[in-house]
């Protein structure tokens, strides 16, 4: 359960941690594996601007280091997660959303 006193970086980093647990405590196999490869690029929930379409841009909380071609965001005012693609101009929302694993499992 998540209380309501933590900050959002630390409500960001219990939902994605609650997610991990699930998937590792699960059956599927391939999610288990998937689960494992994003705890190795996990990152502390870091505020980062970012772009979408029409020249928009929004905070948002980095909860994976970059890869040099991806990065998983959270969404705070949308409540969900985001892929992103990593820019010259920082990262650029490219669509994905949903789950942090669901995201970061579609690369």
């Amino acid at each position: 359960m998540i209380t309501p006193d933590l900050t959002l970086a630390e409500r960001v980093s219990a939902l994605v941690e609650a997610e991990l647990t699930e998937a590792m405590d699960g059956t599927d196999m391939d999610l288990r594996k998937t689960a494992e490869m994003m705890r190795e690029v996990l990152c502390p929930p870091r505020k980062m601007k970012v772009n979408f379409s029409g020249g928009i841009t929004q905070d948002c909380w980095s909860v994976t280091q970059g890869d040099g071609d991806y990065r998983v965001m959270y969404m705070s005012v949308a409540g969900y997660f985001s892929l992103c693609v990593e820019s010259d101009f920082g990262p650029l929302d490219i669509g994905v959303h949903g789950t942090a694993l669901g995201c970061f499992g579609s690369v």
